[in-house]
């Protein structure tokens, strides 16, 4: 029997790593963190958050390091329809430590996770129901993987549990990418490392992947904004898709 969403998702908070030292980016962004990076005439960071509370998400903890007083500054006393905290890192933590640095500001059992600094049009109702239906411990976002990828693959069995994370595989037969979205339960605090940096991809994924650990599959574009190529290329797809209006 499917399980209902009980809970609207307004009372489901949302950590967002945004600590990142971005320097591939450098070249063309120099004076800002990358999640504030402007995309057709808006910061990336205001794109993704109005489209997240499109869905009635109301809480979002930003999890800030390297310049991190840009983004404080920027949102710490703008009137919003929602609210917005932060997490600061007082020595880059990578993506695993910047969501464990959150935990005590993350209230709700389950919470979304997800990078600052990339964008999948994924429907959060949907992904927040089948977290619930899974019962799972931890749902990442995915999507079809590339031949040409230089990332590890993420294998799946038939109920879509994740049986592989990051495995390095020549000829897969059918994987997907992480499109750096997340939900967890919040006792995934308690399986994470006690404290320090470490990579939430590379580190702790793989260790989970005999617990409750599930794919949700999405066709839909996955962009991110970590490098030049990929930052125009973001431009171009989110003016197409109409996400950088005002």
């Amino acid at each position: 029997m499917k399980i209902k969403a009980s809970v609207c998702l307004g009372k489901i908070d949302t950590v967002i790593l945004c600590g990142g030292e971005g320097k591939r980016l450098r070249p063309v962004v120099k004076d800002r963190p990358k999640p504030m990076a402007f995309v057709n005439g808006r910061p990336f960071l205001d794109i993704l958050l109005d489209y997240l509370a499109g869905f009635g998400l109301r809480r979002f903890i930003l999890s800030v390091g390297y310049k991190k007083n840009f983004i404080i500054d920027y949102y710490a006393y703008q009137n919003r329809p929602y609210e917005v905290i932060f997490a600061e890192e007082k020595k880059p933590l990578g993506t695993g430590g910047g969501i464990k640095n959150a935990e005590l500001l993350v209230k709700s059992p389950n919470f979304f996770a997800m990078n600052g600094d990339s964008f999948c049009k994924v429907d959060f109702n949907a992904l927040y129901n089948f977290h619930l239906n899974k019962k799972a411990v931890a749902s990442v976002v995915v999507t079809p993987g590339r031949q040409d990828t230089d990332y590890g693959v993420i294998k799946v069995d038939s109920k879509r549990k994740i049986i592989a994370f990051n495995e390095k595989d020549k000829n897969p037969k059918r994987f997907y990418l992480n499109a750096g979205m997340y939900i967890f339960q919040r006792k995934i605090f308690n399986l994470m490392p006690p404290a320090g940096s470490f990579s939430i991809e590379r580190d702790f994924f793989p260790e989970i992947v005999d617990n409750k650990f599930y794919a949700y599959v999405t066709r839909e574009g996955f962009i991110d904004i970590g490098t030049p190529v990929r930052y125009r290329g973001a431009q171009k797809f989110l003016k197409k898709q109409g996400e950088s209006k005002a």
